[in-house]
């Protein structure tokens, strides 16, 4: 074989021994970040609504929290799945809607919140895609210092239903693993 064939296949044969060995080493986008997360999933009866046509709202809540050094980062994705409805864009759903994130340092007992932070995401619930109420939101990062404690993130979904007069009703998503 000469010399320059064999140095091309040479070549050829180290370039899919690194690529082979790049795609098995190199970790995912979600493992490299280092962030445990909690997902959980609560069905919300529109209080407002006594027709008979089904009203509940679908929500998913993923917590999830990292630690580097003294300090813990946490965030929340927020997802929801609504009854379809004849509009694309319905006002009169909510008062008001929120999402709080709140960073906790983890302790015996109950957990004092260090820092939080509260997402409006009414406008985005009553907003549709097609007919229905459905979508997404995610939180910026939420940054705080626990020292040599031990830390959570945890997130509270906080709704007031048009016409219901009850005002704001809390519905609590599980917090994130300890970290």
């Amino acid at each position: 074989m000469p010399t320059l064939k064999r140095t091309a296949a040479a070549a050829v044969i180290t370039t899919i021994a690194v690529a082979g060995t790049a795609l098995v080493t190199v970790p995912s986008a979600s493992a490299a970040s280092g962030y445990k997360c909690t997902t959980s999933k609560k069905s919300i009866d529109d209080p407002s609504r006594t027709d008979p046509f089904p009203d509940n709202w679908d929500f998913t809540a993923k917590v999830c929290a990292r630690r580097s050094g003294q300090t813990i980062s946490t965030y929340a994705k927020i997802s929801w799945d609504g009854p379809n409805r004849s509009t694309t864009y319905d006002p009169a759903i909510f008062d008001g809607a929120y999402f709080q994130l709140q960073g906790k340092k983890s302790t015996a007992g109950r957990d004092p919140i260090l820092k939080k932070a509260n997402y409006n995401i009414e406008s985005r619930l009553e907003h549709s895609r097609w007919g229905t109420y459905n979508s997404s939101f995610t939180t910026s990062v939420l940054r705080y210092k626990v020292g040599r404690a031990k830390g959570r993130g945890d997130g509270s979904l906080r709704l007031n239903w048009n016409h219901d007069g009850d005002g704001y009703k809390a519905y609590n998503p599980l917090a994130s693993p300890v970290v």
